[in-house]
């Protein structure tokens, strides 16, 4: 497998942004326009509708999909804006996968459909975009990984952070050692969530395909708590707030760490402190969380959510502490970093922006439409990346479902001594619903 892209390396391809869009704008020739399908239109989708805009005329969006109309509604009106041609439309992802005229899918559908769709679209030659998580359970990262190099197509993840000039800013210091070595990250996700109250089943809308929405989770009534943006927070569709939000810091917290193994040791509890009971809105994660993984060298990464609360950490409520040997960082996805040196914590250098433009969704599209055009595969978030971040999502959800407190081979990719724990590593599939063997 190829290996996570260093500090360094990243820095190399972060300050490339700018050629990549000149190299797309001095593309011309119609036979040449990057035919694009977007499957997903939900929140998600509206941010990569308009990130496209910025590729115009050189890409070109052929197709829309999504089982409910009111989606593909609101995405149309996004592509309007910069092309003239309006997209098919479709409810079935298989229209454009198939469709030899497309070059690229990207998608933006609830995490238990990632997969599935991945892979279909890599054996039919498509480069994908896949958002974060790509995987909705651990095996089908490594799936995903095997579909990409035998079939010679991009890929890159949803981690925009990756693209972003903060992180390129961050790293630079990291890599001059600044902080000296960094032995200990942490990320933390801290937000109030809230609850919905509970309701009954219902039919689903008359324009909604809900079976096909369903897809490859277990067959059960409609129910607008578990429908859309709601998802999130139930096993079947979703990886809760830590394969959600908590997917981007944790990324983080290992790009700043500097590891590109899987840990060996995993450490996780959580519970349903505030949202207890009637309170709970059905939801099927707990409202905090904390995790540690121990890597092989002694380096430690630490993850921690917490549901209930309308303030953050360090100021953030998305973030990374990087801790070195010489000092740390206190590193945000909202576009900021503080650093504090030496033993008394002597304030030293910062950014302290925090800008939409700091997320790094535009720059994160061009390194990808860059890579299909060059073909050279390199994307910021590649299938292996990816997967190293996704798999802590995974390997964190087993050990909080478990024991608690879980030995990982990394080599064999199975816990030691822990079957049961194992077997979370992977899924029930509904009939007709299996991942592809591609």
């Amino acid at each position: 497998m190829d290996h996570d892209c260093s500090r360094r390396g990243f820095l190399a391809g972060a300050s490339a942004t700018a050629m990549t869009g000149s190299l797309l704008a001095n593309r011309t020739a119609p036979s040449e326009t990057i035919r694009i399908g977007l499957i997903g239109c939900g929140g998600i989708m509206n941010a990569h509708s308009r990130s496209l805009s910025h590729f115009a005329p050189h890409v070109h969006v052929g197709w829309l999909c999504d089982v409910d109309p009111r989606q593909m509604n609101r995405i149309a009106g996004v592509v309007s804006r910069y092309q003239k041609a309006a997209p098919r439309r479709t409810g079935r992802f298989e229209d454009v996968v198939e469709d030899d005229n497309i070059d690229v899918v990207i998608i933006g559908t609830p995490h238990h459909w990632h997969a599935r769709i991945a892979l279909l679209a890599l054996a039919a030659g498509k480069d994908i975009y896949v958002e974060k998580p790509m995987s909705h359970v651990f095996n089908e990262g490594p799936a995903i990984i095997a579909a990409a190099k035998k079939y010679r197509r991009v890929v890159q993840h949803g981690s925009q952070m990756r693209s972003s000039p903060v992180t390129a800013a961050a790293g630079k210091l990291l890599d001059e050692g600044l902080l000296g070595e960094v032995r200990i990250t942490k990320a933390w996700n801290v937000q109030r969530r809230g609850t919905r109250k509970v309701v009954a089943d219902v039919k689903p809308p008359a324009d909604v395909d809900y079976d096909r929405w369903l897809g490859p989770a277990p067959v059960r009534g409609f129910n607008v708590n578990r429908f859309h943006s709601n998802w999130r927070v139930y096993r079947d569709y979703g990886n809760g707030d830590i394969g959600d939000d908590g997917i981007h810091d944790l990324d983080m917290a290992r790009w700043g760490l500097g590891v590109t193994t899987q840990p060996i040791r995993i450490t996780a509890h959580g519970s349903h402190s505030v949202y207890r009971g009637d309170n709970r809105g059905d939801r099927e994660y707990p409202d905090n969380m904390m995790v540690n993984y121990e890597y092989e060298d002694g380096r430690v990464l630490i993850y921690e959510d917490r549901l209930f609360t309308p303030y953050g950490l360090h100021g953030y409520d998305s973030g990374n502490a990087f801790y070195g040997t010489d000092g740390y960082m206190i590193f945000s996805r909202r576009g900021a970093f503080s650093t504090f040196l030496g033993p008394k914590g002597k304030p030293g250098p910062t950014e302290p922006k925090e800008t939409r433009t700091q997320r790094g969704y535009a720059p994160h599209m061009a390194n990808f439409l860059e890579s299909v055009r060059s073909r050279n595969f390199k994307t910021r978030a590649s299938a292996e990346i990816g997967h190293l971040s996704c798999s802590l999502v995974h390997l964190g959800e087993v050990a909080y479902r478990s024991r608690g407190r879980l030995d990982f081979d990394p080599k064999t990719q199975v816990f030691k001594d822990a079957p049961e724990a194992t077997a979370m590593l992977t899924k029930n599939y509904r009939k007709g619903y299996e991942l592809p063997e591609v």
